[in-house]
């Protein structure tokens, strides 16, 4: 999911004891080289944004440079792969998104087990996704639309940047509330997806903001809702779904986290100097220049949330019977 490219630059500008003393002293220097941020997502996308702004703040201060490494494919399961089964040394990171989450049910075939071997670091930052339709589209809020949908069913199409990828999830998940038939059409992508919107190929698409906000603000897309619990800061007069659809909630989340086995020690510096990033006016005004908002907490706090997450979603790909491409 690519960002403008001017936006991007703008933002982006004893024998036993022995190993254990051995882990001790590597956390008490770390980092004494340079450190990999893997990014399961092609450059310019939303995530390699946020990797790039957490990257430069830990690189200013801990003296070492945090190089974002792209590994795009299998909807993140290949820079995850790469860096759950790299060394746990702290020398490698992965940037974590929903799609994580969401590969831990869909993709059986992946060779890790994404609880079991990542060590979560610290939440970054969350956005909703919004419920978006063409300007030509006659339903202009939730009600309508839910109207015009059951009037017309199995006719309307919603878009997705491809088979269990977030926006498509989240869009099952509304169908399973609201018992809407929709025709779900993946496309190779969210840029594709949009387009295909935009041009009234399909009708509908639970798109994530940050990768929305500049075809909204251009008056290419209607929003109908946000999808998270409440209004979203970037989007004050739009509605939430929930708002008219009780129980329904979903947000996009981005995070750190580190081959299983990483030091306690580098994980909870790492932890600090985020949440500082987090405090910080700066890279807070930054965040919500994508639509998005900080997201702080401990480590302990991330990992429930990871398997909260998992479990949510398992179940909507379970129930909606989502196959793995």
């Amino acid at each position: 999911m690519k960002i403008p490219r001017r936006q991007f630059l703008h933002l982006a500008g004893g024998g036993a004891a022995l190993p254990t003393l051995s882990r001790f002293a590597r956390a008490q220097t770390y980092p004494t080289r340079p450190v990999r941020i893997i990014v399961g997502q092609t450059a310019g996308g939303g995530q390699d944004i946020f990797a790039r702004l957490v990257g430069q703040w830990l690189s200013a201060r801990l003296g070492q440079q945090f190089i974002i490494d792209n590994r795009p494919g299998a909807s993140g399961d290949i820079g995850a792969a790469a860096a759950l089964r790299a060394p746990a040394d702290g020398y490698t990171l992965l940037l974590v998104a929903n799609s994580n989450a969401i590969n831990a049910t869909l993709r059986k075939t992946s060779n890790f087990n994404f609880i079991r071997d990542i060590a979560p670091v610290a939440s970054i930052a969350h956005a909703p996704l919004v419920m978006e339709v063409p300007p030509t589209f006659p339903a202009r809020t939730v009600p309508e639309f839910l109207v015009y949908a059951k009037a017309n069913p199995g006719k309307l199409n919603m878009a997705s940047s491809g088979i269990g990828t977030s926006d498509h999830v989240v869009g099952e998940l509304f169908k399973m509330i609201t018992g809407v038939s929709l025709v779900h059409v993946p496309y190779l992508g969210a840029p594709a997806a949009v387009t295909g919107l935009m041009s009234g190929q399909v009708q509908v698409m639970f798109n994530n903001l940050p990768n929305s906000m500049e075809y909204i603000k251009a008056g290419r897309l209607t929003p109908l809702a946000v999808t998270t619990a409440t209004r979203s800061e970037a989007l004050p007069d739009v509605p939430t779904v929930g708002e008219f659809v009780p129980g329904y909630e979903a947000t996009g989340w981005w995070g750190l986290g580190a081959p299983r086995n990483t030091p306690p020690q580098i994980v909870e510096l790492l932890n600090k100097e985020i949440n500082a990033a987090l405090a910080s006016p700066v890279m807070a005004a930054r965040f919500a220049d994508l639509g998005a908002a900080v997201f702080p907490g401990s480590s302990g706090d991330f990992r429930k949330f990871l398997a909260d997450e998992t479990e949510k979603w398992g179940k909507v790909i379970k129930y909606a019977n989502i196959k793995q491409e």
